[in-house]
């Protein structure tokens, strides 16, 4: 996290579709010092950039508080924030599952009343006006009234929303109905179980709705619930003492027997056992931990006791930031989202005024035109409108209005109440989270939906060489030296002994295997690109370890024809060259395995017609080499690269379409920032994981064509969700203002319309659903 930058993640209560997430991230990113605002429908949740010093969080909620979308600060405390979510989930079930219940009630008793005035039940009192009356004030005044409420806060800040839509839908046939009732002389009937089972059937869907979406969050619930609560701390004395986990320090060792839950970040300081890290990584084989073995939170020991020093606990931990990312890239929206967006922020407005010029035309000119249109023929109907069972008193909207009024009305009401902000709003989120949830259990961590979508549409895949084709573990094969090879690795195993490099690793390894005692570094410098260079405690010389290229260009001498190097050039091994003061002492030969699923997956992506190339640091014959084993073409393959290269390489065939960039080391940064996508393998340094848009955790390179795959299902299910939502309401907004009514007699009744709506919602948050087992 940047010095001068915040994060902060607010859970928002009141959204319901698209033009409410526009209200938040509008009203968000008018607060001062916020610099960036994300906002998901589907999670309720906002992430915010702050710049440090500048933001008031309590001046933030206040001013979504003001517009009708209270919030509060989550904390990023994994397990007390995990135990919290869940208790206030359950009191917000129980809240929609009453105010369900109650409107459920009230619509099966608005339909016995129907049933006893038509005379099929000998329930005379349920017949009659007054009793619906009655019902449709208690279903606006109890269940409707928090969507009453809403609706008007939001269309009095300007925000009009689906709350608005359907509160100006009952609200209107409520009203029509008092007046019809008041005064009988205005001719209108009375329709006062509209209101009821308007309000019925939105509660319906979206208690239906929120269950679907609760089912696309629940691979991160999943994830969290891999933290354990309890820990079993060694003190001291060596007693054993359950603890909560919140509680640990770093520095402090817990046990874990067989079948613990790992419940922090920690190193094995004693036993042996095989570990499960599938929930993490997605690696189907066990890790082998033995003493010095890093262990993530999460994993599970299958085998033996193991006693673990602490290293990191909470929200610092492996587990925590996967976590975090997720949420994070839950909220970052794809670029194909932006459309649907634009729509929905506008939406209500347009559905308004649509609704408004129903009513004027069909009570000022349309039953003019068509004075059929009063008197619809009840079996046309019958398969539209549940009001075949009206009566001459108390009709139903749809039942054959007598007057242009009533028909004005019923038509502008089921405008209002047929159209869905809410499918636009929930066709790419629902998506994004089930595709991010799905790839987060596999060990595959997008950034968000921007790069899921960039990941769906890739032309060229470009590869490092050393750590991502290869297995990282090379090994030192020959030292080339005329002088003591002993010397010549002490001096370059000291100068790598605090990098991460896996040359650096392949060098150490070598030292230790020759039991050599190495030399304090006082001080090392990296470039970028080329080795190390530093000077050792007691040497007075300078120290040069990398590219032979690097040393001749710093001005020393250096001559392929001095070593001994034809099997170097043969076998395809990396030379690094070392030097001590002006005098270059030899070269070590070191060699890496190829990933043994490397040729596998590189086929798998040429088979989904991806370019592929190498760009490598190495030298021209390892390269080569390579690339001969894994079928590359010469025109594939950059050799002797310095990260500029790389970028300037990258931007050249970011002109014909999308780039991904394979990577794991410092080196290799640049180049991720620099690429459409860039691409971190989960054995890589902590840089290269920050840098890329897509990390997988893991050690198979198979995971990426697989991760691609995701993608593109991932992206064709939002456009299946767009083109359903888009296509929903450009059909039925017309048939509701009553386009096929003069012609095929089609008239689509409020109730009809209020469950189509629910339908609409529920439809795209299904389909994203089928993402999980497609």
């Amino acid at each position: 996290m940047s010095s001068t930058r915040q994060t902060v993640v607010l859970d928002v209560e009141g959204m319901k579709c698209g033009g409410c997430v526009k209200a938040v991230e509008r009203t968000l990113l008018e607060q001062p010092g916020v610099q960036r605002a994300d906002v998901n429908l589907v999670t309720r949740s906002a992430w915010l950039d702050l710049a440090a010093g500048e933001a008031d969080v309590q001046q933030v909620l206040s001013a979504l508080a003001d517009r009708g979308f209270p919030a509060e600060e989550r904390a990023l405390e994994a397990s007390a924030n995990g135990r919290l979510a869940q208790s206030q989930q359950a009191i917000g079930w129980w809240r929609r599952w009453r105010q369900l219940m109650v409107a459920l009630v009230l619509l099966v008793l608005s339909v016995l009343g129907h049933l006893s005035e038509m005379g099929k039940l000998s329930l005379p009192y349920l017949g009659t006006l007054g009793f619906h009356a009655a019902l449709a004030t208690i279903a606006l005044a109890g269940p409707g009234r928090p969507i009453l409420s809403n609706g008007f806060k939001s269309a009095r800040v300007g925000a009009p929303s689906m709350d608005t839509l359907v509160g100006l839908g009952v609200t209107s046939a409520y009203l029509a109905s008092v007046v019809a009732l008041i005064w009988p002389q205005v001719g209108w009937p009375c329709f006062f179980n509209e209101p009821v089972m308007l309000l019925g059937f939105v509660l319906l869907g979206r208690f239906l709705e929120e269950r679907a979406r609760f089912r696309t969050g629940q691979a991160l619930e999943q994830l969290a619930r891999l933290q354990p609560d309890q820990a079993r701390l060694i003190l001291p004395d060596g007693e054993i003492r359950e603890v909560r986990v919140g509680a640990l320090r770093p520095g402090e060792v817990v046990q874990l027997l067989a079948g613990d839950r790992i419940p922090v970040d920690g190193v094995v300081r004693l036993g042996a056992s095989a570990v499960d890290v599938s929930s993490l990584t997605g690696e189907p084989l066990p890790l082998e931990a033995v003493p010095g073995t890093e262990l993530s939170s999460g994993s599970l020991n299958l085998e033996g006791t193991l006693e673990l020093e602490v290293r990191r606990v909470g929200a610092d931990t492996a587990l925590a930031r996967i976590i975090r990312l997720v949420e994070q890239a839950q909220a970052r929206r794809a670029p194909i989202q932006g459309l649907a967006d634009r729509v929905a922020g506008r939406f209500c407005y347009g559905v308004v005024a649509l609704a408004t010029a129903t009513f004027l035309f069909w009570w000022l000119i349309g039953t003019e035109l068509w004075p059929q249109v009063l008197h619809v023929p009840s079996a046309a109907m019958a398969s539209m409108d549940h009001a075949a069972m009206g009566h001459a008193h108390h009709a139903g909207l749809g039942s054959g209005a007598a007057t242009p009024m009533g028909l004005a009305l019923q038509l502008s009401i089921a405008v209002l109440v047929v159209a869905c902000p809410c499918a636009l709003g929930l066709a790419t989120p629902t998506v994004i989270t089930v595709g991010t949830g799905l790839a987060a259990k596999r060990g595959w961590l997008f950034r968000g939906g921007d790069a899921i979508e960039t990941a769906a549409n890739l032309d060229q895949v470009v590869f490092d060489k050393t750590g991502t084709l290869t297995l990282g573990r090379p090994l030192v094969t020959q030292v080339l030296c005329e002088g003591d090879a002993d010397h010549l690795l002490r001096l370059a195993a000291s100068l790598e002994q605090n990098s991460r490099h896996p040359l650096a690793h392949a060098l150490l390894q070598e030292a230790q295997r020759r039991d050599l005692a190495l030399l304090n570094p006082s001080t090392v410098r990296t470039v970028s690109g080329s080795g190390l260079v530093g000077a050792l405690d007691g040497l007075a010389t300078t120290i040069r370890v990398g590219r032979p290229e690097w040393l001749q260009a710093e001005g020393l001498p250096w001559s392929e024809d001095r070593f001994d190097l034809d099997q170097a050039r043969a076998s395809g091994a990396t030379w690094v060259a070392v030097a001590e003061g002006d005098a270059v002492l030899g070269v070590v030969l070191i060699e890496d395995s190829l990933r043994p699923d490397a040729a596998t997956a590189l086929d798998r992506l040429r088979a989904d017609r991806l370019n592929l190339s190498i760009f490598s640091g190495d030298r021209r014959p390892a390269v080569e080499h390579l690339g001969q084993r894994l079928k590359f073409s010469p025109d594939q393959l950059g050799f002797q690269m310095l990260p500029e290269d790389k970028q300037a390489r990258l931007e050249q065939l970011r002109r014909d379409g999308l780039v991904a960039m394979v990577g794991d080391g410092i080196n290799d940064a640049p180049a991720l920032a620099a690429a459409d996508l860039g691409v971190a393998v989960g054995t890589g340094t902590q840089i290269a994981q920050d840098t890329a848009d897509l990390v997988l955790l893991g050690d198979r390179l198979e995971n990426l064509p697989e991760a691609l795959m995701l993608a593109r299902r991932t992206m064709a299910k939002v456009r299946q969700n767009l083109f359903w939502a888009f296509g929903y309401n450009l059909i039925v907004l017309p048939i509701a203002a009553g386009a096929l009514l003069p012609g095929q007699g089609v008239l689509l009744s409020p109730p009809l319309a209020a469950l189509l709506m629910a339908l609409s919602s529920i439809t795209v948050v299904v389909n994203a659903l089928a993402l999980r087992v497609a």
